[in-house]
């Protein structure tokens, strides 16, 4: 970079720091400015980071691939994990133990739960679909990320994101719309980052030495193009001022309830499920040193998946004022997308066909393998739970809140943790990870956590459900709502249990990880060997 391309990328940051800063000082409520003063705060670091560099400016050397960018990522990554991990815990003692609200308006679960959701969801499973999807572009294409550093923006962009969203929930600034909640101002914002993240993924797919177009890349490029669409259309809204926080959406009614599940829905399938899929055809094959069991296969589960998933939203709204064609279609969808999601779940787990020995030596691919598993359950169980039978028992109960976390912590948690567990030593240039049997432990603890939440939650769920629709002979119901909410405590210190050992897996991967960086090793017994009688 030259010296005056360099002033001029100062000047822009000075400016836009002054901006925000105005913008602070003009807000209409405190909520905005102390937001523009995150903003202001983040734009003058880059300055100082800018001026620190002047006047040699960023070095690119494209015979290279730039691998340093998907290090941030990976600790992004493990970073806010353990944080959506904690404060999951706490919520969840807090529904067990309701004294735990304190009078802290900041401190309460409807402000936690949105942090929650968005930590795990966005910044834990986000910052892990940037990491892996720029370096297997790389890899895939033999290519470096396009656009010079411009994958560094998408970086730091999506962090200040986060911290956006986050400080906005403690604040109470919401759209009170599911997996949408932060306001008009950090939805443009997420809008030019995104922006940015597909043209560094299509730029490098463009500038590729490999001729052929690896099934990872369609699958990541499906989830970016596509969230982008939902995002966009969902996030609708007029601001009530360009100084204020708050905004009303264009869609009203349930026109607007359609919208948001139709984008709620979708967000699950591409940013959950397609994107994290794009890592099993790459990791997987990868780790098990075998080739995707069926390319075809891989091909087909691709095209059926993507044309099926952007018609399920409505299964959401059973029972309301949506036309019941338009739940029925849902539902249909919902059930036909068994087909290619199961087959997806087969094409990743016969990928070992031949290697299946290595699940006793390897707890990373066995991991990984879980989480495969995981996603068949979980696919299997939400067209199921799509069913109108099924769900006027389970619409509104904590069976739902069991099913959406085995998918996310079996499916996207594990998958994601695994890939973080391969990449970490070839990123910094260890041999390999610093303990093998601490991963074996995180493995058990990780699995059994998983296991007592989803447990705990479908079996309170379906409880929840019947006494809900209990009826005497009279035709009274038998119980009131509290009964319900009573009988649920022994369940909530259930899942509470689960989350702690989930966090205490993520714990121990966090310790391994830093250790394998400093480039420490442990001595000790190989996987799978026995010890001599």
């Amino acid at each position: 970079m030259t010296e005056s391309a360099q002033m001029t990328r100062i000047g822009l940051m000075g400016l836009i720091c002054l901006i925000l800063v105005t913008f602070a000082a003009l807000a209409h409520d405190s909520g905005f400015a102390i937001q523009m003063w995150i903003a202001a705060i983040a734009a003058a670091v880059y300055i100082v980071y800018l001026a620190r560099r002047f006047p040699q400016g960023s070095q690119t050397d494209d015979s290279t691939y730039l691998d340093s960018v998907v290090k941030a990522g990976m600790i992004a990554t493990v970073f806010w994990g353990l944080a959506g991990f904690l404060v999951g815990v706490v919520i969840a003692l807090q529904l067990a133990f309701p004294v735990l609200n304190f009078d802290l308006p900041w401190t309460n679960f409807g402000r936690l739960r949105p942090l929650h959701t968005s930590a795990v969801i966005f910044a834990f499973g986000g910052n892990a679909l940037i990491a892996t999807s720029f370096y297997v572009v790389q890899r895939t294409c033999r290519a470096r990320l396009a656009f010079g550093n411009l994958a560094w923006f998408v970086f730091w962009g999506y962090q200040l994101f986060i911290v956006l969203a986050a400080t906005g929930y403690l604040l109470g600034i919401t759209q009170a719309r599911e997996y949408a909640e932060p306001e008009w101002y950090v939805d443009l914002w997420i809008t030019v980052v995104w922006v940015a993240y597909l043209l560094v993924f299509l730029g490098t797919l463009w500038k590729r030495k490999e001729p052929h177009i690896y099934v990872a890349n369609w699958f990541y490029l499906s989830f970016i193009v596509t969230i982008a669409m939902l995002h966009v259309v969902n996030n609708l809204a007029v601001p009530v001022s360009f100084l204020s926080v708050k905004s009303y959406s264009l869609f009203s009614g349930v026109q607007d309830a359609l919208t948001q599940w139709w984008y709620g829905h979708n967000a699950v399938g591409f940013f959950l499920t397609a994107g994290f899929l794009g890592m099993m055809y790459y990791f997987v094959p990868k780790r098990a040193d075998r080739p995707v069991y069926s390319y075809r296969l891989s091909i087909v589960h691709f095209w059926s998946l993507i044309f099926l998933y952007i018609w399920a939203g409505p299964h959401h709204l059973h029972y309301t004022a949506l036309p019941d064609w338009a739940q029925t279609l849902g539902m249909i969808f919902s059930i036909m997308l068994w087909m290619p999601s199961w087959g997806g779940m087969i094409n990743g787990l016969m990928t070992l066909s031949g290697a299946w020995d290595k699940l006793r030596t390897d707890p990373v691919l066995r991991m990984m393998v879980i989480s495969v598993a995981f996603y068949g359950m979980s696919t299997f169980e939400g067209p199921m739970m799509s069913i109108k039978a099924v769900n006027s028992l389970s619409h509104y109960t904590d069976w739902t809140i069991g099913h959406v976390h085995s998918g996310a912590l079996g499916w996207v948690g594990m998958i994601s943790m695994g890939c973080v567990y391969h990449l970490v030593p070839r990123l910094w240039g260890r041999k390999e990870l610093y303990s093998l049997r601490l991963v074996n432990w995180h493995f058990w603890l990780a699995t059994l956590g998983i296991v007592v939440y989803a447990a705990s939650m479908w079996v309170a769920g379906i409880m929840q459900g019947l006494m809900w629709r209990e009826y005497d002979d009279q035709g009274f119901l038998v119980y009131s709502f509290a009964e319900t909410v009573a009988a649920m405590h022994p369940y909530y210190v259930i899942r509470a249990l689960g989350g702690v050992l989930y966090l205490t897996g993520g714990l121990i991967m966090a310790y391994n990880l830093i250790r394998t960086v400093r480039g420490d090793t442990r001595q000790e017994v190989p996987m799978g060997a026995f010890a001599a009688a």
